[in-house]
């Protein structure tokens, strides 16, 4: 994108226009105390050349490090036919489908997405992507509340701890009342679900799995609120165990959402994510986001449009269902293409991934590391080491990102590390691991 920067006399124009004297009339709403009086301490501009020596020079202090950590953001392997279709200069440039005749490319990519997306998560429709996961369980909770106009929500402690402080800030701006059920032993039980509900709960929250790795019994969990004018939302934050493990929609599920970054999107330096919306055919018209739907044109060929929605999505925000959704285009075009190459082989990876969490399960448990809980799980597990912040920052300088600490979000897991595991976690970079960690655990 071009930068054209402004004259001192485009400055004076703006401004005689409003009809402001001055950049600190412009300003003076602002506190003094904290504003800037200063120019910033930016360094003198560099020539090409000296910016390129400068980012080399920055690139090469990092090192490469196997990554056992998850949490909601997994490393996998991203083949690079990826990169090369949706790089391609057509996507890029029909980003926002408003004009569905000269966005067809787009609108069909996005509707292989929502067909892909709700075939996994066994749901009747799903919304062409958002921001996130966490601000997906934000929208699927008001999308409850516009359903049954109910205002208290039940959420399992298992919940992805980021995922659930999201769903906290949206709560008190739209005065909910979130209650927390807790998850002994790594799952969450149905008898604290059914204990507190009562007559204002809205909607019922668990991931699966969950985020100790865990695999909840979301049947069993839709079985405790059977009965009640209640919604299940199923959390996902790993969408490849879709591939492996029973659908939430089979199970009970009502609306399921969640995070797809896995499919098609590295892991960055805090984004982008690729949040997903499914739900059953009765939310269709109270879901926030984009629609695509599949018609034919006047000459009777596949023709694809927005659909569903009204014009106040995007231009009345007072009477819009969200403000601030979007359909993250890129992310969601990479997980289609990516879902279209991997076709059945989505199976095998999520064989693949589970089996060599257990690998890795197997290699702590012989150095005395077992672990935390005793439930099945897809390729994640919770492990308690001694000294934890010390193991991790040897392993560190060893070249190992050994786990996601636990303490800081559930004070009891005291010393407990959440581990993970992909395809790209091989056996020999396992057997790496365990190494060197039997000698920092020796040392």
């Amino acid at each position: 994108m071009s930068f054209i920067p402004k004259t001192k006399k485009d400055t004076e124009d703006m401004l005689d226009i409003i009809g402001v004297k001055s950049l600190d009339d412009l300003f003076s709403d602002i506190p003094e105390e904290i504003r800037r009086t200063t120019g910033a301490d930016v360094p003198p501009a560099l020539s090409e050349i000296e910016a390129d020596e400068l980012l080399t020079g920055l690139s090469e202090r990092n090192r490469p490090m196997s990554v056992f950590a998850g949490g909601g953001a997994y490393r996998h392997y991203v083949p690079p036919v990826v990169d090369q279709l949706a790089n391609r200069s057509e996507f890029y440039t029909a980003y926002t489908p408003y004009q569905p005749e000269v966005s067809q490319g787009t609108l069909t990519a996005i509707f292989e997405f929502q067909t892909m997306m709700c075939r996994l998560t066994g749901m009747d429709v799903t919304n062409a992507s958002m921001y996130d996961g966490a601000t997906s369980l934000a929208e699927a909770v008001l999308m409850s509340v516009r359903d049954n106009k109910k205002t208290k929500v039940v959420v399992s402690v298992a919940v992805n701890p980021r995922y659930r402080r999201v769903l906290s800030t949206y709560g008190w701006a739209n005065d909910l009342s979130i209650v927390t059920v807790p998850a002994p032993e790594g799952v969450t039980r149905p008898g604290d679900i059914e204990a507190s509900l009562d007559g204002d709960t809205c909607a019922v929250i668990v991931q699966s799995p969950n985020y100790f790795g865990v695999i909840e019994d979301i049947e069993a969990v839709a079985g405790s609120i059977e009965g009640e004018k209640t919604n299940l939302i199923v959390v996902v934050t790993e969408p490849l165990s879709m591939a492996l493990l029973k659908s939430p929609g089979s199970l009970g599920a009502d609306i399921v959402c969640g995070e797809a970054q896995s499919f098609g999107n590295p892991v960055g330096f805090g984004g982008p994510y690729l949040g997903f919306l499914s739900a059953k055919a009765r939310f269709m018209r109270k879901m926030p986001g984009r629609l695509v739907g599949k018609t034919a044109d006047s000459e009777g060929k596949d023709a694809y449009v927005l659909t569903l929605q009204t014009r106040e999505q995007h231009i009345r925000r007072d009477r819009a269902t969200s403000n601030i959704c979007t359909n993250q285009g890129l992310c969601a075009l990479r997980a289609q293409i990516y879902l279209a190459l991997m076709g059945s082989r989505l199976r095998d990876l999520a064989i693949l991934n589970h089996r060599l969490s257990g690998l890795l399960k197997s290699a702590l448990s012989e150095l005395g590391i077992p672990p935390v809980f005793d439930a099945p799980h897809f390729n994640e597990f919770v492990v308690r080491v001694k000294d934890v912040e010390t193991v991790r920052d040897s392993l560190a300088e060893r070249g190992h990102l050994f786990g996601i600490p636990l303490e800081g979000d559930y004070p009891d897991l005291t010393d407990c590390l959440l581990l993970a595991c992909t395809e790209l976690n091989s056996p020999p970079v396992i057997d790496s691991l365990a190494a060197e960690l039997k000698a920092v655990l020796a040392s």
